[in-house]
């Protein structure tokens, strides 16, 4: 008789054991739309690990409130169908850009090998930027619910200070350009960093090619939630 309670038990945590296995797998491997639906409501913290954290001079704002959280369950699913259309339309339109999709948003890399660049000590918009920017602006436009964060970023060449301000008035390069293609200032918030936030090796002219960067990230607004969970609770 305990031999075969034994073996009961055996069989049971072995099903416990497999279930929490798969469960975790299902988790990993599962695509955006059904993250959301597991993970909850966090803070921005991957998005904002990406796109740089509010660490240093830079910056106008706290990211955290500008991110926002993941949201959870029905609404998260349907957040993250729609996020993940515009980061494949995104894909498609720019492809030398890095798109990334992340929490309930889109993280958009550009540095100078992928769309958007400048040249040096410049911050004005050159012509091969511009062709990448209205392709970004005419998506902006066909996904109006969303919120838009431009951040900017140089390589360690130059006084921090200087680099901080040429970061700065990149990154509202970028940000004008987009108003003035039409877009809502309201969905816009500006942000950067200088020289603060480098993923690349500085030491090399590659990494600091790839250290000059702009960082453009996309955050369902709350229209988009609203709706969202309107419609979770109607099905």
């Amino acid at each position: 008789m305990k031999t075969y309670i034994n073996k009961i038990a055996i069989i049971g945590f072995t099903i416990v054991l497999t279930m929490s296995m798969i469960s975790c797998k299902a988790v990993k491997n599962s695509n955006n739309k059904q993250k959301g639906a597991v993970i909850g409501t966090t803070g921005g913290a991957i998005l904002g690990a990406i796109i740089g954290n509010n660490v240093g001079k830079g910056g106008n704002g706290e990211l955290g409130a500008v991110l926002g959280g993941v949201v959870g369950g029905g609404a998260g699913i349907l957040i993250g169908n729609k996020m993940d259309k515009q980061a494949q339309k995104i894909e498609e339109e720019i492809p030398g850009a890095v798109v990334e999709r992340v929490d309930d948003g889109i993280v958009v890399t550009f540095d100078e090998n992928s769309g958007v660049y400048f040249a040096t000590d410049k911050s004005n918009i050159n012509s091969a930027s511009q062709a990448t920017l209205n392709k970004l602006a005419n998506i902006f436009a066909e996904y109006p619910n969303t919120n838009i964060l431009v951040v900017g970023h140089t390589d360690s060449v130059g006084t921090e200070d200087y680099n901080m301000t040429l970061s700065k008035n990149r990154a509202y390069s970028v940000t004008n350009y987009l108003i003035n293609k039409g877009l809502s200032n309201g969905r816009f918030n500006t942000n950067w960093f200088g020289e603060s936030q480098p993923k690349y090796d500085n030491n090399t002219a590659d990494g600091r090619a790839k250290n000059r960067r702009v960082n453009v990230a996309i955050v369902p607004n709350q229209t988009m939630i609203d709706d969202a969970q309107q419609q979770a609770n109607q099905n």
